[in-house]
């Protein structure tokens, strides 16, 4: 649990600031559950800089409740959270500062969203909060404001968390927490997970993932490892100490950070991932007399242009059928009939001849062109659009040049339209065959809300 924190001060001295506005958000790493917002009246005066700069003038706080009538309040929102900060170490001497004067010790673990982004977004050109989010299209009202400061720094941190796939945000602060064993754990671990779409971790002690899974119902699919026997599910259960969560939105999101997560953290109950996710592939394969082929055929170093892979050569055909009866392709020229002379869906005028060179080689192959265009990622420039995870979130998949890049999530339509924004916002991930293979093969079987093209 976090809570997201800004303060605004007096100015003046070292260690002898007041504060004159405070802002808290918890967030449970997916939503915000709690807030707190107020002036605070810091029985001093405001540096003339600082009115300027905040528009809080003294005149403001002279009915605001002073910081021991909110400190009660302070400490239950904050108890047992990391405190998130931009520039953390500030807000969190101040609040130690103002708590010290009352005799109270104040103490939280705390996190610097500027030191997480400049570890996650090395390329940035600033660090300062207004800076930073306008160079990633995130929108920010009332700057220099406790909660228009807060609520950016939020959005932030929520960036910055879906960009930190291997998961050192989460493991550092589980490392460092003491945590005991749950009564009864597996139960209370269930009881809070949601039964949506998204990615589990399972931690030990030490934070360390043990096992990470794509689910399209997260509760179910623990409550399974939970109750399953055999001595690896008892081992899991035994070693399970937390089960933490991403939502994604969607299937393909999750598909695709698993696929991700499991390089990276190498889980050890996890099956240690195929070099390869396909066995067969779709050939485009010209033959003598010119007309193009697609042929379904075990994985090879062949040099005619792959369009799609496969787990099996049942399925490879069976999407060669659909391509028959979308495009009105031959059965014989794709190696799914043995016929010696034309194919039997010619005499149902189901082809056009090209098995026996009654349609010409040209116009055949064009329509073998548009189902390679269709369904092959070779070369195009796109971003697969996606419900997000939230309400009016979006999820974005960007792919050049054929390549996957990474994923993210965006609030705004101006910040999928501005390719140098969306690719800031962007999680780098690493393309490859396996990752083409993913979001081949879920195309094929599901839409997803917009295929945009970013050659426009």
């Amino acid at each position: 649990m976090y809570t997201i924190l800004d303060i605004e001060t007096t100015g003046g001295k070292y260690n002898e600031e007041g504060i004159t506005e405070i802002a808290i958000h918890k967030f449970d790493g997916h939503q915000v559950v709690d807030q707190f917002i107020s002036l605070v009246n810091p029985e001093k005066e405001i540096q003339p800089f600082v009115v300027n700069l905040t528009g809080i003038s003294n005149k403001m706080l002279t009915t605001a409740p002073k910081f021991y009538e909110v400190a009660k309040r302070i400490i239950e929102i904050t108890e047992d959270t990391v405190l998130v900060a931009h520039n953390a170490q500030f807000d969190y001497r101040i609040l130690r500062t103002e708590f010290r004067r009352l005799g109270y010790n104040f103490e939280r673990k705390t996190i610097c969203t500027v030191e997480l982004a400049q570890k996650l977004l090395p390329e940035a050109d600033s660090y300062s909060l207004g800076k930073l989010v306008r160079s990633l299209g995130i929108p920010v009202s009332d700057r220099h404001r406790a909660n228009g400061d807060a609520l950016a720094t939020l959005k932030l941190f929520k960036l910055l968390l879906s960009k930190d796939v291997d998961k050192t945000i989460i493991k550092s602060i589980m490392k460092a927490e003491t945590l005991g064993e749950l009564s009864p754990r597996q139960l209370d671990i269930i009881e809070e997970l949601p039964s949506e779409v998204g990615v589990f971790y399972m931690h030990n002690k030490d934070g360390e993932i043990i096992l990470l899974n794509k689910s399209n119902n997260i509760k179910k699919r623990v409550n399974q490892y939970f109750t399953n026997s055999g001595n690896r599910a008892r081992r899991i259960q035994k070693e399970t100490k937390r089960v933490t969560f991403d939502k994604t939105g969607n299937e393909l999101i999750a598909l695709l950070k698993e696929n991700e997560e499991l390089v990276r953290n190498k889980p050890r109950y996890n099956s240690h991932s195929k070099k390869k996710l396909f066995s067969v592939g779709v050939y485009v394969i010209p033959n003598e007399n010119g007309y193009l082929q697609l042929r379904a055929e075990k994985i090879n170093n062949s040099i005619h242009q792959r369009i799609a892979t496969f787990n099996s050569i049942i399925a490879a055909e069976n999407f060669l059928y659909a391509l028959r009866d979308e495009f009105n392709l031959c059965n014989k020229l794709n190696g799914l009939s043995q016929a010696k002379t034309h194919c039997a869906n010619y005499s149902e005028e189901k082809c056009l001849g090209a098995c026996i060179k009654k349609e010409s080689a040209d116009s055949y192959n064009e329509r073998v062109n548009q189902a390679v265009t269709k369904y092959s990622l070779e070369g195009k420039n796109i971003a697969l659009i996606d419900k997000g995870r939230v309400l009016g979130e979006k999820s974005v998949i960007l792919i050049k040049n054929g390549i996957f890049k990474g994923l993210g999530f965006c609030d705004l339509n101006y910040q999928i339209n501005n390719l140098p924004i969306l690719e800031t916002i962007i999680t780098p991930m690493n393309g490859n065959e396996n990752t083409a293979h993913i979001i081949q093969s879920y195309l094929r079987k599901r839409k997803v809300h917009k295929i945009m093209d970013l050659n426009l």
